[in-house]
């Protein structure tokens, strides 16, 4: 028997019952199951409680649900199924019709787990307190990035982003590589995407489009006031580090969710991320068949 949880999107009421009836359907059949919503069902529990022991993690939602339900079980090793709630979605699998025909093909050992690449984020204040960054010089705040303990770190399976603040003028940042600076940019946004992410924010960046199979960071800059605003690929254990430079404060958001506001000094470090995202798939839907779909493309 498998013990199996569902992520429903929650402002979603067809999510919710879509749970619940194939939480019941599981439950009838002796298998376990956990749920993640306030549902007063015998299933609900709490986010602590999800991945413990858990054989696999049903997303039900778009592409949002999917992220969230990946953060909750990336580090226990956990696969996660994406169930179509809404739009079609990059990394969702099944539509809602055809979850417990595949739950009845994972329970049998009929899938396959794509292996994704995720985006480690280490946010290093320039500042003794985070809560209220002093205005450190580039240079000073430079040299203690390097030796200084991060403060926060958060993983991604998209992308990190550091924007303009609302109604804030561009933010300005110097990037180093491997402990070398490379350019200081002045932009509406930096964009630091994983290949699942590049079909996200980076793509309406014009940023590259990348296989989700490879290995790679891709850094794109998003209305750049400067002549090089061209993306740069990085291999995934090479060190990127941004800091944020003379300017306004600057927005962290982590696969669109944000982590509050770095000053002057401050300093992200984006890495190839310890754990894989573990994504259930039954060989049927095809990244490069799915953009087609997205944009409407066809053969000549």
């Amino acid at each position: 028997m498998a013990t199996i949880g569902f992520v429903p999107h929650l402002q979603r009421p067809e999510a919710i019952e879509l749970a619940v009836s194939t939480a019941s359907w599981l439950d009838a059949s002796g298998h376990k199951v956990r749920l993640l919503a306030s549902t007063a069902s015998p299933w609900d529990c709490s986010q602590e409680e999800l991945s413990h022991g858990l054989d696999l993690a049903v997303s039900l939602g778009g592409d949002g649900t999917m992220l969230r339900t990946v953060d909750l079980v990336l580090s226990t090793g956990v696969p996660v199924l994406g169930v179509d709630v809404g739009h079609l979605g990059y990394l969702t699998e099944v539509g809602p019709g055809d979850l417990r025909r595949a739950l009845t093909r994972f329970l049998g050992g009929d899938y396959r787990i794509e292996e994704r690449m995720t985006l480690q984020v280490d946010v290093t204040r320039a500042s003794e307190t985070q809560s209220a960054p002093r205005r450190a010089s580039s240079e000073e705040g430079a040299a203690q990035a390097g030796d200084s303990t991060p403060l926060d770190r958060i993983n991604a399976l998209n992308d990190a982003v550091l924007q303009r603040s609302p109604g804030g003028h561009t933010v300005h940042l110097a990037a180093t590589v491997n402990g070398d600076r490379f350019l200081t940019y002045a932009a509406d946004s930096m964009i630091v995407a994983t290949p699942t992410g590049s079909t996200a924010y980076n793509l309406s960046a014009r940023g590259p489009i990348v296989s989700p199979r490879a290995r790679v960071l891709v850094m794109t800059p998003v209305a750049a006031h400067m002549l090089f605003d061209r993306a740069l690929i990085l291999s995934p254990d090479e060190d990127l580090r941004l800091q944020v430079i003379d300017g306004p404060l600057a927005e962290l958001v982590v696969d669109g969710q944000s982590q509050g506001a770095l000053g002057t000094g401050d300093v992200i470090r984006c890495t190839a991320g310890p754990h894989d995202a573990r994504l259930v798939s039954f060989g049927g839907r095809d990244f490069h068949h799915i953009l087609k779909q997205k944009f409407g493309l066809s053969d000549r």
